[in-house]
């Protein structure tokens, strides 16, 4: 897939080796939402459009989403290129879009070791301040940036009543469990504020750490999680970044498989269907949290290897193993095979109950003075041992 000369010439107008961020938007079927979207990318500062160019890919389209983002080419305060593709029927889903977005954009940038990857999606609308959000983030040190989305509230307003109450459940209830993981261990790398949202409409990556983990993932659905993960396993400086913020579409009529429209249509055809998968019951949450801490601890050669080992149930022979791993995104991988941390599925309607002992737990570190890291320099609780009983 190549660029059209057009863009190419666009692109041509910046001066010299100007061009430092790339920002691939994937694109099938958009021509009703796109102009919303690169209007809010126009919204961005000038300082931060500076040097940026996006990348829009067109894949697998039956509308005229191409003619229109050339039609807005012209008026735009940065260049817009546009690739036409057709994924064959393997990758023509979320996941192979927003790879070979990123993949042709990561080309533009050649080997610009200062060169910057991110993506959003068509029907997003990055609120007026993120580029320049994550460009800090990434300035401040981090290798990779998952910014925070915000459900469209036009589009909110009109999903059934019973489905955005079950969402507002969910996101209550994450926020919950961030707000333990920031006070059972904290990262200083990603201070609170924090979330734990992977999200393909908000993603920044240091060019490098785009290239060392092989790219974006080519699978057909969570394709922006398996990223995360492994820019985790080579222990990337992921920041979860709460003002790199993004409106995002909760429509039911999505394009691609594998988004959030099939999601949502999941959901409301099945109201039992276990929540998000990166929730678990809260005390399996405090029990992985204090595990992680332990282990970061033991990586330092601090505390009793044994401790975390009887906690999680493994032999010595495995945990020596995870000890040996080259990386601590390795060695928390691995650990958490571990029987005590094997995922629990949660389901709606044990959400209320949840969410009352996730409260009580977060007030008993408030309590205890384990504000989380970065509100006021606390740095979590090193020595308290960790839970092995549920309740």
């Amino acid at each position: 897939m190549r660029s059209p000369p057009a863009a190419l010439a666009a692109l041509s107008a910046l001066p010299g080796s100007a061009l430092r961020c790339v920002l691939a938007i994937p694109a099938r079927d958009e021509a009703a939402r796109l102009p919303a979207c690169l209007d809010a990318l126009a919204a961005q500062s000038p300082e931060a459009l500076a040097g940026t160019a996006v990348l829009l890919l067109a894949n697998n389209c039956r509308d005229d989403t191409i003619g229109l983002a050339r039609a807005m080419a012209p008026g735009l305060p940065f260049p817009l290129l546009t690739v036409e593709a057709v994924l064959p029927p393997g990758q023509a889903h979320a996941g192979g879009a927003r790879a070979a977005a990123m993949d042709a954009a990561a080309a533009l940038l050649g080997e610009a070791p200062e060169g910057v990857l991110l993506s959003t999606d068509a029907d997003a609308r990055p609120e007026p301040g993120w580029l320049a959000a994550n460009l800090a983030e990434l300035a401040a040190g981090a290798d990779a940036v998952a910014g925070a989305v915000l459900p469209d509230p036009r589009e909110a307003a009109l999903l059934p009543p019973a489905l955005r109450r079950r969402e507002a459940a969910e996101a209550r209830y994450a926020a919950l469990l961030d707000g333990l993981a920031a006070r059972l261990d904290p990262i200083p790398h990603d201070p609170a504020p924090a979330h734990g949202t992977h999200s393909g409409a908000s993603i920044a990556v240091r060019l490098p750490a785009y290239r060392a983990v092989g790219g974006m993932p080519l699978v057909p659905r969570g394709e922006d999680r398996a990223f995360f993960t492994a820019l985790a396993r080579i222990d990337a400086r992921i920041r979860h970044s709460a003002a790199a913020r993004v409106l995002v579409s909760c429509r039911l009529d999505g394009r691609a498989g594998g988004g959030m429209a099939e999601t949502l249509r999941h959901r409301l055809a099945d109201p039992e269907a276990p929540v998000d998968d990166r929730l678990e019951p809260a005390w399996a949450a405090w029990r992985r949290v204090r595990a992680r801490h332990a282990l970061r601890r033991l990586r330092a050669g601090l505390g009793d290897p044994a401790d975390l080992r009887i906690a999680c149930g493994l032999a010595p022979r495995a945990m020596r193993r995870i000890l040996a791993a080259p990386s601590f995104g390795l060695a928390w991988e691995a650990l958490q095979a571990a029987p005590a941390l094997r995922r629990q599925v949660l389901r709606p309607a044990a959400l209320p109950r949840e969410t009352a002992l996730a409260r009580r737990l977060l007030q008993s570190l408030d309590r205890a003075g384990l504000s989380p890291a970065g509100a006021d320099g606390a740095t979590g609780p090193a020595d308290t041992p960790l839970p092995v009983a549920a309740e």
